[in-house]
């Protein structure tokens, strides 16, 4: 019989992250005064977009992985339906974002060309290794932290305006900033309806301390971008793209 008196897990679990929040505010907070706004905010919206572009991937292999494991557990089902559900959320907006970047000047082909440094590697590898080799169980951790630090209007509007960059160069991540805080709710509603085990809890806590690890390690030794290394194209472009939320 369950506690009505023991913490639900998605409070288990933001207990966990704040205990790793400090580290990730400490980052950031360098990162919107840096001395070099013009080539670090670039270089910034490159790393999300390589981000964005593990996220639906990771969410197909962990469908497929769960098909395999089958209905026997009892966690398959919801996290098929949830899994699904934020797919279609959040599928295109890696595209979304490369527009962002030609559309304020920046050739997409360049910005492919970019290597994603190692801790976007270990961010988005741990997640498709656990899902592939353990259970896709522990993507909720990740996925919670992804969606639990969206970025504020004033933020945005203050490193607009110290890069120099268009208003085009933030269209995607003004979305998240909008969407994050009802991702943020779903997924903390998911995990609260699964019938998660003890042990599954801390599986989706591992995930999520990783997760925050990894994405401390991605704004902290991010890297200045030349212009002439992402060949700005010239005049800002008009914007074509599949339809937004």
């Amino acid at each position: 019989m369950t506690d009505p008196a023991a913490p639900r897990a998605s409070e288990v679990l933001r207990a966990r992250m704040t205990m790793c929040t400090g580290p990730l505010d400490a980052v950031f907070s360098r990162l919107w005064v840096n001395e070099n706004p013009r080539e670090i905010v670039p270089a910034f919206l490159i790393m999300l977009h390589q981000i964005m572009r593990a996220s639906v991937p990771v969410m197909e292999a962990a469908i497929r992985r769960l098909n395999e494991i089958g209905p026997a557990d009892p966690l398959v089902p919801p996290l098929i339906e949830y899994y699904k559900h934020h797919l279609k959320e959040e599928r295109d907006h890696d595209v979304w974002a490369l527009e962002d970047l030609e559309a304020a000047g920046f050739d997409p082909a360049a910005v492919l060309r970019q290597m994603p440094p190692p801790p976007v590697a270990r961010l988005a590898g741990a997640q498709r290794y656990w899902v592939e080799h353990y259970h896709p169980i522990t993507l909720l951790g990740c996925i919670m932290v992804l969606e639990s630090f969206p970025p504020s209007t004033d933020v945005i509007d203050r490193i607009r305006d110290t890069s120099g960059l268009p208003e085009v160069a933030f269209r995607t991540f003004r979305l998240h900033g909008r969407v994050d805080p009802y991702h943020s709710a779903e997924v903390r509603d998911v995990i609260d309806r699964l019938p998660l085990t003890r042990p599954d809890v801390e599986t989706i806590a591992t995930s999520l301390m990783a997760c925050m690890e990894s994405l401390t390690e991605c704004i902290s030794e991010l890297q200045p971008i030349r212009f002439d290394r992402i060949a700005v194209l010239g005049p800002e472009r008009d914007f074509v793209s599949s339809k937004r939320h």
